[in-house]
């Protein structure tokens, strides 16, 4: 059974990409262990950018990682991502049981 003291805080960073650039971005997060792991999703992105209305295929990243390694994952987006103004959403979650603990054992 789940319950709340088997539940591991975690942290679920959203960011989006190009296609190209998607598989080298999860790829270098996981070899830098500031990810446990790295889900990606083909959308369709509606946004202004510069004042112009934009439609862009990009890949979605579902960036899976600690409370403790949130702000050196952000940092090294900020750095890093291949975009001048990378999507960066942070939400609160708990991975319950064995994942949970599996997640914290792979980020450091």
């Amino acid at each position: 059974m789940i319950t709340a003291s088997t539940a591991h805080d975690v942290r679920l960073v959203l960011t989006t990409c190009g296609e190209a650039e998607a598989s080298e971005l999860a790829r270098r997060l996981l070899e830098e262990r500031l990810v446990a792991c790295v889900s990606a999703f083909p959308v369709v992105s509606h946004y202004r950018w510069e004042g112009e209305l934009r439609e862009d295929r990009e890949v979605q990243l579902l960036l899976k990682t600690s409370r403790e390694n949130l702000q050196p994952l952000l940092d090294n987006l900020a750095q890093t991502h291949p975009y001048a103004l990378p999507e960066r959403l942070v939400l609160q979650a708990d991975a319950a049981g064995d994942y949970g603990r599996w997640l914290q054992t792979e980020v450091h």
